[in-house]
């Protein structure tokens, strides 16, 4: 492991002081360097004279906690965000960059990790749009071949005339590269790119991500998946709080290593397996689900799933296979069409998410802000949601009991780590992963036997992804049932005790762990059917 900067020493990390190997004497072999940037929002410093620098031709991994201002610093190279402070170089000389435009312009692209593709568009119109064009009229043709020729540049087969709807989520990540790619530019920001790939989607993506490094592409990579980052990444920049905190080259580095700096204390990266196979009957269970998203096309297809005690059944799947359907017919938000759902023995005939939660079911949903909670409530208010009409929180009929509200909510606040002012600060003030547990304090507070979580780790750091992946485990050992529904595959494998591979609102295989290798759950979550 060869140090290449260091500010902001801490014990345990390596000297500083050690010399810098950019290339001396040649401020070109630097495609872009930064010099003390710093950006405030309103109370949150969030970087903090970042000294940063980007080589010609080599892939660079950005790694951080959440708030560490690894997405700040993107944006700030893209023109998002204008620094308050501090410079920007590009090839040797100082850029402003006002707006993503300015960005494009001088060839620096970003893909976000949330598409903004047109969907009912095809491939080669998402692809021109926005894209910089002389006079009035398109060449269609002309920039159909430059397509074409792109794609077999790179081994690729995407159809220029394909409408984004009928794409697969790995080519619609493509058609987001190659949309930048498409305007020729020299340098690359990916902000999680594998977030919604199978293992041979991520796979063809970093060999296609090295042949373009071969051509002469800067790319900065952001991604939570360590992993990813020894497989990817020729440096690599960890950020903590806004801070700079070491550049590494790519030199056999650990995950433990990575994750220690990333958040400045040892973890475990590996869960413990679960001992303990479970015979009792399902405290949940599906049979012969069947049920329409809200375009009215079926998402679930004959579903049969049972939730034993002291076990975790993970669903495995590309997003939008029917997962969310799934989710949400279990938490009695969406109606079935057909089929029946029992809990502890007794078939449950009318469903609304207040009797779910009355039968001992909890929920994590995907979306914490649209779906756990009210943004602009506060940390009390958020934590009895559901669960306000109880007589503990309430003097007679019409009257909250605030006092009652307020210690529990400093009772949760301690039990699980939140890091807030008070019980009175407001949700939306906290970070991603405070706002995890203020949801997972609510459920998990109710001693559910059952906990239904959907991507319950999406979007989080390291140590809070260690953090959820505890209490679920916790939960798990104290004799609930949970269903774990997530796009990550490591964390499928991490937690399950059982797994079950969707494609298309159907379940292709239901096994235990070691059963299968990744590359035949690979295979299943792209919609091959294993050999049975």
């Amino acid at each position: 492991m060869t140090l290449i900067k260091q500010e902001n020493h801490q014990e345990g990390f390596p000297e500083p002081g050690l010399a810098n190997l950019t290339n001396p004497g040649n401020e070109s072999y630097e495609i872009i360097k930064t010099i003390n940037l710093t950006k405030r929002f309103p109370l949150v410093l969030a970087l903090d004279h970042i000294n940063f620098d980007l080589r010609k031709g080599e892939i660079h991994a950005l790694l951080g906690e959440n708030g560490a201002g690894k997405t700040t610093l993107s944006e700030c190279l893209y023109g998002y965000y204008q620094p308050d402070e501090g410079e920007i170089y590009y090839k040797g000389k100082k850029v402003i960059l006002s707006s993503p435009r300015s960005a494009i312009s001088l060839g620096i692209g970003m893909v976000h990790q949330h598409f903004v593709l047109i969907r009912s568009h095809s491939v080669l119109e998402n692809i021109l749009l926005g894209t910089r064009h002389k006079g009035f009229r398109i060449d269609v043709s002309k920039a159909k071949s430059k397509f074409e020729i792109l794609c077999k540049d790179y081994g690729l087969d995407i159809n220029p005339d394909s409408l984004i709807s009928q794409l697969s989520v790995g080519q619609q990540q493509w058609v987001e590269i190659l949309r930048s790619i498409y305007e020729g530019i020299e340098v690359l920001i990916l902000d999680e790119p594998t977030a919604v790939l199978t293992p041979q989607e991520t796979n063809d993506l970093f060999q296609v991500l090295g042949r373009m490094k071969n051509k002469g592409l800067s790319i900065i990579f952001i991604t939570h998946k360590l992993k990813e980052v020894n497989q990817i990444a020729d440096r690599i920049t960890i950020l903590r709080k806004g801070k700079h905190i070491v550049t590494l080259n790519n030199n056999e580095i650990s995950e433990k290593k990575l994750a220690y700096m990333m958040v400045g204390r040892e973890f475990s990266i590996a869960p413990p397996k679960n001992e303990f196979q479970s015979r009792e009957p399902p405290i949940v269970e599906l049979s012969d689900i069947c049920a329409f998203n809200d375009q009215k096309v079926l998402a679930l297809n004959h579903i049969s799933l049972g939730l034993r005690p002291n076990e975790i059944l993970g669903i495995a799947g590309v997003s939008g296979n029917g997962q969310k359907e799934l989710f949400e017919v279990l938490i009695g938000i969406r109606g079935k069409k057909t089929g029946s759902i029992g809990v502890k023995g007794k078939k449950v005939l009318k469903s609304s998410p207040s009797i779910i939660m009355s039968l001992g079911v909890g929920s994590v949903p995907e979306d914490r802000f649209q779906e756990g909670l009210i943004p602009n409530f506060t940390i009390s208010e958020n934590l009895i949601l559901g669960f306000q009409d109880s007589p503990a929180y309430r003097i007679g009929l019409f009257f909250l009991n605030y006092q009652a509200i307020d210690n529990y909510a400093k009772q949760c606040i301690s039990d699980f780590e939140i890091v807030a002012n008070s019980p009175q600060q407001q949700i939306q003030t906290l970070s991603g992963g405070n706002i995890q547990r203020v949801i997972l304090a609510r459920e998990l507070s109710q001693n559910p036997d059952c906990l239904i979580a959907n991507q319950p780790t999406r979007g989080l750091d390291v140590g809070a992804v260690e953090y959820i992946h505890k209490r679920l485990l916790e939960l798990r050992d104290q004799g609930a049932a949970i269903l774990l529904i997530s796009e990550d595959l490591d964390e499928i494998l991490a937690l399950s005790d059982r797994i079950a591979v969707m494609y298309r609102g159907e379940i292709l295989k239901n096994f235990a762990p070691g059963e299968q290798t990744i590359e035949e759950i690979g295979l299943m979550m792209a919609g091959i059917r294993p050999d049975v």
